[in-house]
């Protein structure tokens, strides 16, 4: 990767950002690419990272022959994790430009989170527990092909973060199907979803109130065990919306009771449709196997947000 691997458009943000108006060695692309040859590499520190500008033919791409880890160092505060999200942001449109997911995965969204832990004594804005520190990665996945998808949206926070406060950023397109976990129900964005034409399918609570008005014929033959209409809420919290609810069983056979506004498919592809959430855990496992984090190479959030930020679009 060289310098003419960075799009038109991210040289007129840096341009707009004056991020590099009086720079004359370590330009952000140079200290860009510094960096996720680090990642890749998994250099534990700034001194390793300074040292492979030793190499030549490093040195011929990053256009300067050394660096000090203190000019590392003094970059990081200088340097926005805003411009690495919009470089994530087009590499996305790119992916979208190119690819041919099939029509039922067309206008489908994967929603979940992963959280990476974090030490406590050095990264005490971090907190999560009493002995823990950590952030939470929360990603929307879209569908490239049949079987491959790719991060769409990220959004960053503390560990602590419930899922459910990333509703408003992750799920926001109507007509699009948005597949999430239990941690992500909320009946009142529920009821806005419904107005606004935004699909969803995701598991009930085990403690949900239910209310049952109707049953739908169910396929003989088939897993599903029963497709009816029902009222989701006690009266002080109930649903203005009748939502749909398909009782069906996992891979292991357990049975789950699946909601969702889509009432127009068979109760067969709603099941399908929960089944694919199980990609974005081959994602995580993927992720955490190929773009580790084994050192951050900065204690504040700024530091934080550019490796971060840069893990992103290592993962696409």
């Amino acid at each position: 990767m060289g310098f003419s691997h960075f799009s038109k458009k991210f040289y007129q943000d840096l341009a707009l950002s004056d991020q590099d108006k009086y720079v004359k060695k370590l330009t952000t692309p140079a200290y860009l690419l510094l960096f996720l040859h680090a990642q890749l590499q998994q250099r534990k520190g700034l001194r390793a990272i300074a040292d492979d500008t030793l190499g030549k033919k490093f040195q011929r791409e990053l256009g300067f022959a050394s660096i000090s880890p203190s000019q590392l160092s003094r970059k990081h505060q200088q340097t926005h994790s805003e411009l690495l999200q919009r470089v994530f942001t087009d590499l996305v449109q790119r992916i979208r430009l190119c690819s041919v997911p099939p029509t039922m995965k067309r206008d489908f969204r994967i929603v979940d989170s992963t959280t990476i832990p974090l030490c406590l004594e050095r990264y005490k804005w971090a907190t999560f527990r009493e002995t823990k520190a950590g952030v939470k990665l929360h990603f929307r996945l879209a569908f490239s092909s049949p079987e491959d998808v790719y991060p769409e949206a990220v959004q960053m926070t503390s560990a602590r973060s419930h899922d459910r406060t990333q509703l408003d950023a992750l799920v926001n397109k109507s007509g699009t199907t948005y597949v999430f976990d239990r941690g992500f129900i909320d009946y009142t964005k529920f009821d806005e979803y419904c107005d606004r034409r935004i699909f969803f399918v995701t598991r009930t609570k085990k403690n949900a109130s239910i209310r049952y008005f109707y049953d739908r014929s169910v396929p003989e033959g088939s897993l599903i065990t029963r497709d009816c209409i029902v009222e989701l809420g006690k009266q002080q919290k109930r649903m203005k919306h009748l939502l749909r609810l398909v009782e069906t069983t996992d891979s292991q056979g357990n049975p789950i009771m699946l909601i969702t506004n889509r009432l127009e498919l068979s109760a067969q592809e709603i099941s399908e449709m929960h089944r694919s959430r199980w990609d974005i855990e081959i994602f995580f496992k993927w992720l955490k196997q190929h773009v580790k984090i084994t050192s951050f190479y900065g204690k504040s959030q700024e530091a934080r947000n550019y490796l971060l930020a840069g893990d992103q679009f290592l993962a696409i």
